[in-house]
């Protein structure tokens, strides 16, 4: 993101600009308001620099401007040492900061560091925000974000929602195993039809075939009424059925009939009803060893294999943490209609940095309870309060510590493994330890 500076004073813009390519921040330099909307409309800044007194139009018409552009903007003042009263004045009306001049160059990168960061964030949210506006209710469970796992199976995602095979959908809890079916049907032909979800494993033995295949008057003692089953209610539609690998013997063989004949036959009919339906099973096992091991059909196994959708874990796309609990903080607010605690840098870097085995599930309570203002809650640690704007000694120092607890975790706390295995001496490891608190005892 680059900044754009503003000002009609050349020695003024040469030396604020270098001072900012001196700190690696891209700059443009632009000498009024004309040329500076400009080049806002020909491509967004991420933060914009503009002197309050210019000829030609000052920066309270600029700022105003670039309210009505985008309200989000970052927007910094430079002001003489008699606009201070206007400039805070200014900030009121949507104005990020001030800087007096002549400006203190280390207070400069400072702020404008700040306004990058907080600028990013405001577009990451966006973008998720156009990508969950688009599919319906769950898809907040979707794998979004850029990291290669994540393009990977959105395009993998892309190809089978365009076809009409029937889906097998694996992946560990909480990964959003349901969340694909609803994009699934949100971008098929079908999504004008029904969506009709199944847990297997909540449904009573005593009622899961009536539940899923329906049931005639008098087909058994309690049934006083006629019963359309869920595959019915899908027709024209999807059926999702999750923890597939739960579902009985016996109604595994009945599933097996629907799939092979596409129609069903509710109990005590004389006849079958035509289907019109697309299947998505969903399962957290490994459901070709569970058929080579006799637990589960084979036939049915391979009738539901046509076309298989791997969920990947969080933790093998941990870059897409921070914008996804960006957008999970955005609904939460939008549910309760109030703003929440804002997410700062170095909460980014302590959720990239965790290993997340609840996945999605997890991140997303995670996000629920710190917008409610109950804390940051990553694994075990609860994190009460988080620093606004850490600099970056304290994000790597944030990192760090997620990086030595992921290693003490997958070496059962034993210190010299995880010495070795992240290639540190063991007495800096050891001196880390106990920088950050930790013991390896706890991880045993």
């Amino acid at each position: 993101m680059r900044v754009l500076l503003v000002d009609d004073e050349a020695a003024v813009r040469d030396a604020l600009a270098q001072t900012l390519d001196l700190a690696e921040v891209a700059v443009e330099t632009i000498n009024d308001l004309v040329g500076a909307l400009k080049a806002v409309r020909a491509e967004a800044p991420g933060v914009v620099i503009t002197d309050i007194r210019m000829p030609g139009g000052d920066g309270f018409e600029l700022l105003a401007a670039l309210q009505n552009e985008d309200s989000e903007m970052p927007v910094i003042l430079l002001t003489g040492h008699g606009d201070v009263p206007m400039a805070v004045k200014a900030m009121g009306a949507g104005a990020y900061d001030f800087l007096e001049k002549p400006a203190d160059p280390s207070r400069l990168v400072e702020i404008v560091r700040r306004a990058l960061d907080k600028r990013r964030l405001v577009v990451e949210n966006r973008t998720l925000r156009e990508k969950l506006a688009d599919l319906d209710r769950g898809a907040d469970e979707l794998i979004l974000g850029d990291a290669p796992a994540s393009l990977t199976y959105r395009d993998r995602l892309t190809a089978i929602a365009g076809a009409e095979a029937d889906v097998l959908v694996e992946g560990e809890t909480g990964a959003g195993k349901e969340g694909a079916a609803r994009a699934i049907h949100a971008w098929s032909d079908r999504s004008d039809g029904p969506f009709v979800a199944v847990n297997c494993g909540a449904l009573p033995p005593e009622i899961a075939a009536s539940e899923l295949f329906g049931h005639e008057v008098g087909a058994f003692t309690s049934a006083l009424c006629k019963r359309i089953g869920r595959f019915e209610q899908a027709n024209g539609g999807i059926i999702f059925l999750d923890e597939i690998e739960t579902m009985p013997a016996d109604l595994q063989i009945r599933l097996l009939r629907v799939l092979q004949e596409r129609e069903v036959e509710r109990l005590g009919a004389s006849k079958a009803t035509p289907l019109n339906i697309r299947v998505i099973a969903a399962t957290k096992e490994n459901l070709r060893a569970l058929a080579n091991e006799g637990r589960f059909r084979e036939d049915l196994y391979y009738r539901l294999d046509v076309a298989r959708l791997r969920v990947p874990p969080l933790r093998d796309r941990p870059s897409d943490a921070p914008l996804l609990f960006a957008a999970f903080l955005d609904q939460a607010e939008g549910r309760r209609g109030k703003p929440s605690p804002p997410m700062s840098p170095e909460i980014g870097a302590l959720l990239s940095a965790h290993d997340w085995p609840g996945n999605v599930r997890e991140l997303k309570n995670a996000a629920e309870r710190y917008a409610q203002g109950l804390g940051l809650q990553i694994g075990d640690e609860l994190i009460e309060k988080v620093g606004g704007d850490p600099g970056l000694a304290a994000q790597v120092d944030a990192f760090e510590r997620r990086v030595i607890v992921v290693a003490l975790k997958s070496t059962g706390g034993k210190v010299a493994a995880a010495a070795e295995a992240l290639r540190l001496p063991r007495k800096t490891l050891y001196d880390k330890l106990a920088r950050h608190g930790l013991d390896g005892r706890e991880y045993r």
